[in-house]
């Protein structure tokens, strides 16, 4: 049994939280609105075997409303992609990466993404990994993101971003930031659930 790198830690409160340094991805992002990009873009995600995953969506705050997925969110080590699905629309190139088995897309919260994105365009997942499920059989407490990016990475990342309009004509820098961090994250505590 390998050593857990926390001391032994499987979970971890706010207040422990908001003692860390704040964190954020600080690679290359690269927003596409165009589909005549997501050629390229799949060639360069298609090299790797495992990607961080997410979605972001406008949030509703009238009941029974709902939004569609804006962006979908794809990390690799040192690029992230923020794809905005409102632009581009689900493409072929897009349906076969969801359908791909051989390429790992690690989130927390999967299966909301995976509805959501159903919405747009039916599709049978392939490759999807519950981070979530791999803390639980590694012993962790825990499942969100910031608390796993907390207990697993030791920062602590900024959600203030979260329910902002991920609709807008152009994404300020703030969005750009937090919807590559989130991706990002997932990657790399990916990487250190392999590890335990």
């Amino acid at each position: 049994m390998t050593k857990n790198p926390f001391n032994g830690k499987t979970s971890i409160t706010n207040e422990e939280i908001n003692l860390l340094p704040l964190g954020a991805f600080t690679g290359k992002t690269v927003v596409i609105s165009d589909a005549e990009k997501l050629k390229s873009a799949f060639e360069e995600i298609k090299s790797h075997e495992v990607v961080g995953f997410d979605t972001e969506t406008k949030p509703v705050f009238v009941r029974g409303h709902f939004n569609k997925v804006a962006l979908l969110q794809i990390a690799l080590p040192e690029k992230v992609f923020l794809i905005r699905l409102k632009a581009t629309g689900i493409t072929p190139e897009i349906v076969h990466f969801l359908q791909d088995e051989n390429i790992q897309k690690a989130g927390v919260a999967i299966r909301d993404d995976i509805k959501a994105l159903q919405l747009l365009k039916r599709f049978q997942p392939e490759g999807f990994v519950e981070l979530a499920q791999m803390a639980k059989e590694a012993g962790l407490e825990i499942e969100g993101v910031k608390k796993l990016t907390a207990l697993l990475l030791g920062f602590r990342i900024s959600k203030s971003a979260q329910t902002s309009n991920w609709e807008a004509e152009k994404l300020d820098e703030k969005q750009i930031s937090y919807a590559a961090t989130d991706a990002w994250v997932c990657l790399e505590i990916f990487r250190k659930l392999k590890k335990m």
